[in-house]
């Protein structure tokens, strides 16, 4: 399973781990946290040296019941970022977490190499016409409504049945438009109860009949959190056990916050692939 990420060829048969770095003041774990230049690109060397394949630059909170962000917004606080980061740190792959069109072609122009998109394409209807034009790898996740709505929108007859038919119809989207590498995103915590994504991550292996590479994103989520009653500063080792059962379950991909905990689980997993 290789995809281009702007000519560097990267096998996911070796699973591979996306740093989160989120230059929004209200994401739900680490908003706020990385506001000045220099605190962004010193987060940013962290998580490289520590193993990230990936960083995903994010600028609109997409956690339940976010305060909606407009798009010159959105592009002021993600652009300068982006550039910075790539100028400091040339080599470094990074995904734009973003469903808009405009900023998804605006950061691909400025080094971006993927597009991290919550909606696959629901929320605008340009967007997939976008990712074939520049050719970039395009991560589709599930989600129902937006992120302010979603939470209201968490009635299924069978979830895991609704969602591959979800990915069914996006992939057909996609492909017919020529969007050559895609990545699925089961979308953790979007339109989906506590109960409900643990359904989800039960059968997670499910999800490997689209024969496409599978990211999961629980990092720090309040269905570790909850459960536990703690706090998103508590779920690390609640992320790293869950992080663990999504690669037992084929994820190709893990999205998180800690990027070292993340590679010390890629790495004890393979060796149980030996």
């Amino acid at each position: 399973m290789l995809i281009n990420c702007l000519g560097n060829l990267v096998d996911l048969k070796t699973p591979k781990v996306m740093g989160i770095l989120n230059v929004t003041p209200n994401s739900f774990f680490d908003g706020g946290k990385y506001q000045q230049e220099n605190e962004i690109l010193k987060r940013v060397e962290v998580m490289l040296n520590e193993g990230a394949d990936f960083i995903d630059i994010g600028a609109y909170s997409s956690k339940p019941n976010a305060e909606f962000v407009s798009e010159e917004e959105e592009s002021n606080r993600l652009l300068p970022i982006l550039k910075s980061v790539l100028k400091e740190f040339p080599k470094t792959i990074i995904s734009v977490d973003t469903f808009r069109s405009k900023i998804a072609r605006a950061s691909i122009e400025n080094g971006a190499a993927m597009i991290n998109d919550i909606s696959a394409g629901s929320l605008d209807e340009n967007m997939m016409k976008t990712v074939a034009k520049f050719q970039v790898p395009y991560i589709m996740m599930h989600m129902k409504g937006t992120p302010q709505t979603m939470m209201n929108l968490t009635k299924y007859d069978d979830i895991v049945k609704e969602m591959l038919f979800y990915f069914s119809e996006k992939i057909a989207q996609a492909r017919s438009l020529g969007i050559n590498d895609l990545i699925i995103d089961p979308g953790f915590g979007f339109a989906k109860t506590i109960e409900q994504n643990y359904e989800v991550m039960q059968k997670l292996q499910l999800f490997q009949m689209t024969e496409l590479p599978i990211l999961a994103g629980v990092s720090r989520k309040s269905m570790i959190y909850k459960p536990l009653e703690s706090s998103p500063e508590d779920a690390l080792n609640g992320t790293t056990a869950l992080n663990m059962i999504a690669l037992t379950k084929g994820a190709s991909i893990l999205r998180v916050h800690d990027v070292k905990e993340a590679v010390e689980c890629v790495k004890l997993f393979s060796l149980m692939s030996l």
